[in-house]
């Protein structure tokens, strides 16, 4: 059985490969574009909040709320209008998601994953 402390370590592993997956295309000499700037966001963020997570379980809703924020605003200003909508489609359900934890609207199947 594994214990916690590797978990926290596949985690914090996990964590470090998407920010150097995100921030790759900037040493790499690749042409710096709307597209690569919103997906290092979103690599980075996600990384980012995995690992307040991972060590802060009871931020969980917080973490995910601003998530879909960062998420939405940079769907919005760096990328063209078909893929800007499903960036911000996706934010907005993150948001939605987050407010319903707090109100704790959710089924138990899933609010047990912000409420530990």
């Amino acid at each position: 059985m594994a214990n916690v402390k590797m978990f926290k370590l596949l985690g914090v592993m996990l964590a470090l490969a998407l920010i150097i997956w995100g921030i790759y295309p900037f040493f790499n000499h690749q042409p710096i574009t709307n597209d690569v700037i919103a997906t290092a966001i979103v690599l980075i963020l996600i990384a980012v909040a995995y690992m307040v997570i991972l060590f802060n379980p009871s931020w969980t809703k917080a973490v995910f709320f601003f998530e879909g924020i960062i998420i939405a605003v940079a769907g919005y200003a760096f990328l063209e209008y078909p893929y800007n909508i499903e960036l911000i489609v996706v934010g907005l359900i993150i948001i939605v998601i987050s407010i319903l934890a707090y109100k704790r609207k959710l089924p138990s199947g899933i609010l047990k994953w912000f409420y530990r």
